[in-house]
């Protein structure tokens, strides 16, 4: 019941303060032209399905590769970390083992 009443509130406050900021005249110009452009790109599309979904592939399989190198540059740093963390506790280990050593 909680979370119902927080998402209502959070979307409550969101079309209010959306609202109260059409009071200015620049916001109002600029979500007419906004809407409009929104208005015509869903008339294109759906007229032209498939260059829908095309965009939608081309657009998806582009999401897919920059994920992938993320992903990819993430599991490096991680390495490179887990490598370095590995080489301090190997000399903080032979530190400890060899007392002549200072």
């Amino acid at each position: 019941m909680g979370k119902q009443k927080l998402f209502l509130g959070v979307f409550a406050g969101a079309v209010a303060g959306g609202l109260v900021s059409l009071i200015n005249r620049d916001t109002r110009d600029y979500t007419k032209q906004k809407m409009s452009d929104v208005k015509e790109r869903s008339g294109y599309y759906v007229k032209n399905p498939s260059d829908a979904v095309q965009t939608a592939r081309t657009k998806f399989d582009s999401f897919n590769k920059k994920f992938a190198n993320g992903t990819e540059s993430a599991l490096k740093a991680l390495d490179q970390v887990e490598n370095t963390l590995d080489k301090y506790a190997d000399k903080k280990q032979k530190k400890l083992e060899d007392p002549n050593n200072n």
